[in-house]
Formats: C-alpha cells, sequence, structure tokens
C-alpha cells in the first residue's frame, strides 16, 4: 500500500505541474518516460517539475516527457491517468489564455517548437514510427527473453525435466506470434485498423503457407517475419484507405475489410514473404559476416558511434534488425556491443566526478544517477552530465569503442555473444544473454566488455576531457549543473534499448 501511495503521490505532484488534467491530450508511457500531449506548452512549470524526487529530467519532443526511470513509470502512469480522468470528471477549468507579456513569450516559444517539430524531416517521422510499432513489444521479449535464458541454463544442468517444456512453451509463444502483433501495431500507428493488419500479419506465420508455392519454392510458415509482417500491414492500410474513399457507406462494413483482407493477403503470400524473406535472411548473414570478419573494428565503430546515433534519433532504425536477429537467430549480437556505449558513460561519469571535487551539483547528479547508469538507463548522465560539458560526451564514446571492439573481437574469435532481447544495457542485460559457446563464456565476454568500457571511459574523460578553461569554469561551487536547452537541471534525461533509444535517444534500447 505504502509503494501505491507514493506512485499516486508522485502523479498528483506533476499534475499541476503540467497544467492540470484540462491541459493533457494524451497520456502514454516507454521504458522510462511518462509522455504527455500538451494544449498548451506554456502552463508547464518545467523547474518544479524537476524538482519533484521521483522526476529525473524532462526532455521536449514531438510529446512532453519526465523522466521516472524503469518501473517507476509503469506505476505512475495508470496513477497519473486516473488523476486526469477525475479531473476532468470534476469539471476541471480550462488552461487560462496568456495575459502578460511574458506568457505571451512562452507561448510562442511554444508555438515555434511545435512547428518545429512538424517539420521534422520525413526519415525520422518514419523512424519514430517505426519505434512505436516495436517499443510495446519489449516488455514481452524481455520477459520471454529472461525465461528462454532460465529454461536454457536448466536444461543444461539436467534440472526439473518436467518443468522445462513449460517454459519452452512460455518463452516461445510470443515469438512464434510477434508478427501479428507487429502487424496489429502497425496498422495502428499507420492509421489503419488494427485488427485487420494483424489479420494480414497472421498469415505469415499460419502453417497452412507450407501448401502453398511462390517464385518456384514453397513457403514456410513465419518467411518474412517481423518485416514481411510490417510491409504487409502497410499495404492493409493503403488498401483500406482506398476502399474507406470508393466503397459505398452501405457496403462498407463488409467490403471494405473483406478487399484488405483478400487484396493485401495475396500480395503478402505471392510477394512479400518471399521478399521479406530474403532481406531477413540477408541482415541476418551480413550481421554474422560483420563480426566474423571485422568484429574488433565493427565493434569499436559501433560502440563508439552509438551515442551520437542516439543523439539524432538514427538509432531507431536498429530496432526491426534486433528483432529479425532475435526472431532468426534466438539473440541480437549487435546489442550487446551497442550497451558497451553505456559503460563509457559510466566511466565518463567517475572521471567527472574526480575532476570537479568543489563542484557540488554535478557531483550529486552523478551519485543520483550512477546507479541507474550501471543498470543500463544512461540518459541522465548524458544530459545532466557529459553533454552539457561537451568534451566529456566524446570521451564517453571512446569509452564505448573501445567496449565494443572488446566484444566484437571474440564474435570474430567465434565466441558469439547476444541478447535474447532488447532494451535492457548495462548490468540488467546479464540475465538476457546467451550465445554459442555456452553461458559462463558469454557472460565472461560481456562483463569483460564492460570492465574495458568503464576504463577507458574513465582514462579517457580524466586525461582528455577538460581543458583549463573547462576545468576554470566548472571546477568551483555551482548550482545548478550545466543544462541542455532541451533537458537540464539534476539528473535531466531523455530516452531510448532498446532500448534503446528515442526524442533522440527513442527507446532504444537503454544506453
Amino acid at each position: 500500500m505504502a509503494t501505491e501511495d507514493k506512485n499516486r503521490a508522485t502523479a498528483a505532484a506533476i499534475l499541476p505541474l503540467v497544467g492540470g488534467a484540462a491541459n493533457v491530450s494524451s497520456i502514454a508511457h516507454c521504458m522510462t518516460r511518462l509522455r504527455l500531449g500538451l494544449h498548451d506548452r506554456s502552463l508547464v512549470d518545467d523547474e518544479a517539475l524537476k524538482a519533484v524526487p521521483a522526476v529525473m529530467g524532462v526532455v521536449e519532443d514531438d510529446t512532453y516527457q519526465i523522466v521516472l526511470g524503469p518501473g517507476t513509470v509503469a506505476r505512475v502512469t495508470p496513477e497519473f491517468e486516473q488523476l486526469v480522468e477525475e479531473g476532468r470528471a470534476s469539471g476541471a477549468p480550462a488552461p487560462a489564455p496568456a495575459r502578460t507579456a511574458e506568457e505571451l513569450a512562452d507561448k510562442g516559444a511554444s508555438l515555434k517548437a511545435q512547428r518545429k517539430a512538424k517539420n521534422a524531416t520525413p526519415f525520422k517521422l518514419f523512424l519514430r514510427k517505426i519505434a512505436n510499432i516495436f517499443v510495446p513489444l519489449i516488455p514481452a521479449l524481455i520477459g520471454c527473453g529472461i525465461i528462454a535464458g532460465l529454461n536454457g541454463l536448466l536444461v543444461n544442468l539436467g534440472w526439473l525435466p518436467s518443468v522445462t517444456p513449460a517454459l519452452a512453451a512460455m518463452a516461445s509463444g510470443f515469438m512464434a506470434l510477434i508478427a501479428v502483433f507487429v502487424g496489429y501495431n502497425t496498422a495502428k500507428e499507420f492509421g489503419g485498423t488494427p485488427i485487420l493488419g494483424g489479420a494480414v500479419a497472421a498469415i505469415i506465420v499460419f502453417p497452412g503457407v507450407a501448401n502453398i508455392d511462390a517464385f518456384g519454392q514453397t513457403l514456410s510458415p513465419g518467411q518474412g517475419g517481423v518485416l514481411g509482417a510490417l510491409g504487409a500491414a502497410v499495404l492493409a492500410v493503403y488498401v483500406e484507405k482506398w476502399c474507406r474513399r470508393w466503397v459505398p457507406e452501405a457496403l462498407d462494413v463488409l467490403v471494405t475489410p473483406t478487399l484488405t483482407v483478400l487484396i493485401s493477403g495475396l500480395v503478402t503470400i505471392f510477394g512479400l514473404m518471399y521478399v521479406a524473406g530474403e532481406v531477413s535472411s540477408a541482415i541476418g548473414t551480413f550481421a554474422d559476416w560483420l563480426l566474423s570478419t571485422g568484429g574488433a573494428g565493427a565493434g569499436f565503430l559501433l560502440g563508439g558511434f552509438f551515442l551520437p546515433l542516439v543523439m539524432l534519433g538514427l538509432h531507431q532504425a536498429l530496432i526491426p534488425i534486433h528483432t529479425t536477429l532475435i526472431e532468426q537467430q534466438g539473440f541480437t549480437v549487435l546489442l550487446p556491443i551497442l550497451a558497451m556505449a553505456g559503460a563509457g558513460q559510466v566511466g565518463a561519469a567517475a572521471a567527472v566526478y574526480l575532476r570537479l571535487p568543489r563542484n557540488e551539483s554535478i557531483r550529486k547528479t552523478i551519485k543520483s544517477a550512477m546507479p541507474a547508469g550501471l543498470l543500463g538507463v544512461g540518459e541522465p548522465l548524458i544530459y545532466g552530465v557529459s553533454l552539457p560539458l561537451g568534451r566529456p560526451f566524446i570521451t564517453a564514446c571512446v569509452g564505448g569503442a573501445f567496449g565494443g571492439g572488446f566484444v566484437g573481437l571474440f564474435n570474430q574469435l567465434g565466441d558469439s555473444v547476444g541478447s535474447t532481447a532488447i532494451g535492457p544495457s548495462g548490468w540488467a542485460l546479464f540475465p538476457l544473454l546467451d550465445g554459442n559457446h555456452g553461458l559462463g563464456s558469454t557472460i565472461a565476454v560481456y562483463a569483460g566488455g564492460l570492465l574495458v568500457g568503464y576504463v577507458a571511459g574513465f582514462v579517457a574523460t580524466y586525461f582528455f576531457g577538460f581543458s583549463k578553461a573547462l576545468l576554470e569554469e566548472f571546477n568551483v561551487s555551482q548550482e545548478p549543473a550545466p543544462s541542455t536547452v532541451a533537458a537540464t537541471g539534476p539528473a535531466a534525461a531523455s530516452d531510448g534499448s532498446g532500448g534503446s533509444g528515442g526524442s533522440p535517444a527513442k527507446e532504444p534500447a537503454g544506453v
């Protein structure tokens, strides 16, 4: 009960600071953030929000995002939704119009930000849609991945043989039908009827497709996987929208769903499944080739450039690739390498802590954010420490590069290290690790990569992360800590593991 009261108290503290129930247009959450659509951005009290104990920071993107951290956000969101509903039911007043010059200026800034969001590049908007399709699947991927790891351990030890088949069913059931969930979410995200997207995607996993020949070969259930499901659902959305325009209203309820499933289904069976299957196979082959031939170099580049990719939001393009590899091979070999970016960030933060002994504000931020960073939630350290300081962000990338190179080297030597799910990183990734040489070897390589990332990030930051001018400016008692325009104050943060970036740090996988 105490925990429930704490979560409700957090929600109650946040609501008036975002303008009250009448100012909230939409509510959602991801791995670490409460995402709010707001009618009037100028009614939000950013500084007061950052002072709420449970709030790690705030971020401006397509929605207003309050960073609460993994676990907490999933518990606070339902309480917040209930408070908003209660506020609307009680007739909470609408947001007051701006009256002062300051309010008008804030309103103008809000409108400018909205226009900027509307003018986002089509590519980034597309990646945002892709992230919105796959991010809701991450909890199931994590849960099933951990069960799969537990089942594998029991099988290897020869324990509980009567239980392991049940665990295998629990772990594999979701993955067997993941195409259906992808199709459902894709149709929803692209403006179609979700159940029709799921119905078309279900064709891909239906066992009966094994009786169908296409392009001179017999189809296999699941061929094309999540990529095929995504393409099939997008096609279904366009067919459905075309039908809505041309089918008479009296016949719409019968004709539109029939034509949507029929046309999209035929194209899926006799085209998309084959094409998507070839693409999926190519992705797996390329990932294996990349790490087996140039593992150290590839790992160095992937680990070093992942934080900038998160900042730009481009890491979202990796989400369907991770999912495809998990679907094909049982694990993604890319995530453990990319997770090294978070290790570099932790090492860099430790160096900043020692290099700025007089700056109580930054040191306090580091102490509060370090546990989350060790568990793979690196955004508080990024936006509260390294990015505002500048150079430490670059040296954190150096740490990630060396950690990624270490893990990539062992992949090159034939010791594949993978993750059975996307989302977590850091220490939180240990329960999800899998590989081709046994759990002990896999854990040792990943732990070694983390250690290398910590040390390299620390050394690079301690010796090269500060200019003389930067030390003179920040190695003094200073409140509050340095901040960016988008996120300020202690432990200001941005998301996804990944989880996983988005903002730029979209669901990624954690960093």
